[in-house]
């Protein structure tokens, strides 16, 4: 049976590289249901770390249906389906962000990419290795739902964060992928951030709601991570495909991003980071979604 250190050493072996000096915090960001505003809350938490000089790179992980790239206005050449394809290496797909933040963007429209199999797994994580200059903070915007790759991002980073908004559609998507993260792949510690709050009351009674329900039939910790309130710059700024804490640094979303940003700095203080990327860990994560074990 080949350990977790053997194999990440092996990956490291092909890539030709050293495990990072200073380890990767690794944060996935996902949603039961889509149209919460998790990519835009993604994107303006990276852009507030990288302003407070963190280094900083996200992954839109909506490897079919990505737009990550859209959202803030860049026209990459080359995307994560050509690492996939073995036809770029992903050195050559980062593009750089507002802020100096570094981008993997994603395909849109590819039916391929809706489930990696575990040969795509297995090279993606060798390419992680071979990243010429590792982030310090990794974001892994997660597609919404429980699909496996959705399942697979969150199992592997060292915090999950899951955006939330009032609307009982979304609560009830969210407690659906919280309950089959814990139940069938033991996922115990998830962040639940509410997103669209009109104001903190209803930020908390949200999350209290959702805590209910999870402290009744679940086994699993919930972590307040704060509240987003309701803005109405962030469809402007989607609009014009900027980035709405560069185009309002003064506004409501932009103060909600940089009350996130210490709190995730407080996460790595919490939960010291253990390895080097570990989002690309041993294969047996995967093996065990794709199996349902």
């Amino acid at each position: 049976m080949v350990t977790q250190v053997d194999q990440a050493s092996g990956l490291r072996a092909m890539a030709g590289v050293q495990a990072p000096v200073k380890p990767v915090q690794v944060i996935a960001v996902s949603s039961g249901k889509g149209g919460v505003g998790k990519t835009n809350i993604v994107a303006n938490l990276a852009i507030t770390a990288a302003k407070s000089n963190w280094q900083v790179m996200i992954m839109d992980a909506d490897l079919a249906l990505g737009n990550l790239d859209v959202l803030l206005g860049l026209a990459p050449p080359f995307t994560l389906e050509d690492v996939l394809a073995r036809q770029r290496g992903l050195n050559e797909v980062i593009v750089s962000g507002p802020a100096g933040i570094r981008i993997l963007p994603a395909t849109s429209g590819s039916e391929d990419l809706t489930a990696l199999s575990h040969d795509q797994q297995m090279h993606l994580q060798s390419q992680f290795y071979g990243l010429q200059t590792p982030p310090e903070l990794l974001l892994i915007d997660c597609a919404a739902g429980i699909s496996a790759n959705v399942l697979y991002f969150a199992l592997v980073a060292h915090e999950v964060v899951v955006v939330v908004t009032p609307e009982p559609t979304s609560l009830t998507d969210a407690y659906a992928l919280i309950k089959v993260l814990s139940t069938r792949y033991r996922q115990k510690r998830f962040r639940i951030l509410i997103n669209m709050a009109k104001n903190a009351r209803e930020g908390r009674d949200v999350f209290r709601k959702l805590s209910k329900v999870t402290d009744r039939f679940l086994t699993v910790s919930l972590d307040y991570a704060g509240w987003v309130p309701l803005d109405e710059n962030v469809p402007m700024a989607v609009r014009q495909q900027k980035a709405l804490v560069e185009l309002y640094p003064k506004s409501p979303v932009s103060r909600a991003m940089a009350e996130l940003l210490e709190q995730v700095g407080q996460w790595r203080e919490e939960h010291p980071l253990e390895g080097g990327l570990q989002l690309f860990g041993p294969s047996v994560v995967w093996a065990s979604v794709q199996e349902g074990v």
